[in-house]
């Protein structure tokens, strides 16, 4: 099965701590610069949902300034949008199409304690309950619909993961870490002629901003860069094909995946699963 994704880019975090500082020394220059950079997606959760899009990024903070308990979401800016809200938006999404089945990739944790760990699979237990599908080997869409289960945690803090059943390791991520379209499909095809991990795994169509290139390209932004690379990625997805072959991929990710019907693309590669 080829799942569609929503997916964060990733930014280093020590461009990303630069970015804030200067954020705070000169908000009114690198705010509006940042805040092109920051977004990846022009969809909200709910939209995301009905376009189709069954594999959710989720990079989790807790800000400095936050109160004890709210979590939030961060890619280089910490994001109003709580994590429980969020949550809750998913689940009742998922209690109106109870067939349809969603991974949680929580990542990132930035500024995270022990406790707060805790606190936040105590959120996903409460707000997802029997929806969850514990750890174990990966399940097929006739065994969940029959357990009534609609959710797969992926987690990235192995500690954490550990101490709970509810929750997935992390899945290996293919991240070219590319600015270049050329050189991020070179690196997907290697991976590729390597050969796919057990189990579930994404391959990341996402063209990754460095600080540089934003330095550099201050009038420019992740959406204008994202929807440029579009006719080669899209040429690239097309030619997929999903399986437990070697050589096949399962999750892809991409950002703005509103953009020239993407989902739909992704989709429709687990048709060539139904060829004889």
């Amino acid at each position: 099965m080829t799942y569609c994704l929503n997916r964060k880019s990733r930014i280093s975090r020590a461009s990303s701590w630069l970015l804030h500082l200067l954020g705070r020394v000169v908000p009114f220059i690198t705010g509006p610069v940042v805040m092109k950079w920051s977004v990846t997606q022009t969809l909200d959760v709910t939209q995301q949902l009905d376009a189709g899009v069954r594999y959710l990024d989720l990079r989790i903070a807790h800000a400095p300034e936050g109160s004890t308990r709210n979590l939030c979401f961060v890619h280089m800016m910490y994001t109003k949008a709580l994590v429980e809200d969020t949550f809750t938006e998913i689940a009742e999404w998922l209690q109106s199409h109870p067939r349809e089945v969603v991974i949680l990739a929580c990542r990132n944790f930035q500024g995270m304690t022990c406790e707060l760990h805790d606190y936040l699979v105590g959120c996903i237990v409460n707000i997802f309950g029997d929806m969850l599908c514990p750890s174990g080997e990966v399940p097929t869409l006739r065994q969940l619909w029959a357990r009534e289960q609609q959710v797969i945690v992926s987690y990235e803090d192995e500690a954490t993961v550990s101490r709970y059943d509810q929750l997935w390791p992390a899945i290996p991520y293919w991240w070219g870490n590319a600015v270049k379209t050329d050189v991020l499909l070179r690196f997907l095809e290697t991976m590729k002629g390597q050969g796919r991990p057990d189990g579930l795994f994404v391959a990341g169509i996402n063209i990754t901003e460095n600080l540089c290139y934003i330095l550099l390209h201050p009038v420019d932004s992740l959406e204008e860069m994202t929807r440029r690379s579009l006719p080669l990625m899209t040429e690239w997805v097309c030619a997929q094909q999903p399986g437990q072959s070697p050589h096949c991929t399962n999750i892809i990710a991409g950002d703005f995946v509103d953009a020239d019907g993407f989902v739909s693309k992704v989709i429709s590669l687990n048709r060539k699963l139904l060829s004889p």
